[in-house]
């Protein structure tokens, strides 16, 4: 049988990477990792592990059946850790940026957040996140208006030119 490799992006093989991890053979040493087992938990339906790694504090807000439908629906293509602050061996709390890229229904798409972790009895739990909205595209050029001349310079209005 051959190695399959993790979800997570890591280079390494799943029984070696997060599988340990969401069989709960092994613990996240720091919330980089708890955040990449908890991606490939999602990709491989995994339910259960993601609800054991939420904040115990707010675990019942979790809507299992909806957790579990995205989770199974969702064709998983890859996570990117954008950066990472604190949340290392030594440390209590960490925050993590990340996107998560899947295909739901025939269309890609991204889901990009800052997720925060914290220990709670010595493990890492996901305590809450936060959408990042996209960056607003500032123009540097002003607007062409339908009816203004065209800027390729055939004197023609914009409209009956290259705005068709």
């Amino acid at each position: 049988m051959s190695a399959v490799q993790c979800p997570c992006g890591n280079d390494a093989e799943f029984d070696r990477c997060c599988g340990p991890l969401i069989r709960g053979e092994a613990s996240a040493e720091t919330a980089e990792q708890l955040m990449r087992s908890r991606y490939s938990a999602y990709a491989t339906g995994a339910v259960d592990y993601i609800l054991q790694t939420h904040d115990p504090a707010t675990a019942g807000d979790v809507d299992r059946d909806a957790t579990e439908a995205w989770s199974k629906s969702a064709e998983w293509l890859g996570l990117e850790i954008v950066a990472t602050e604190a949340g290392g061996p030594d440390d209590d709390e960490g925050v993590v940026e990340f996107v998560a890229r899947y295909r739901l229904r025939g269309a890609d798409a991204a889901h990009h957040e800052r997720a925060q972790f914290r220990r709670c009895d010595g493990r890492w739990v996901f305590v809450d996140g936060a959408l990042v909205k996209p960056k607003t595209v500032v123009r540097d050029a002003p607007k062409i208006g339908r009816n203004d001349p065209c800027p390729c310079g055939s004197g023609a209005k914009y409209k009956r030119c290259c705005g068709r």
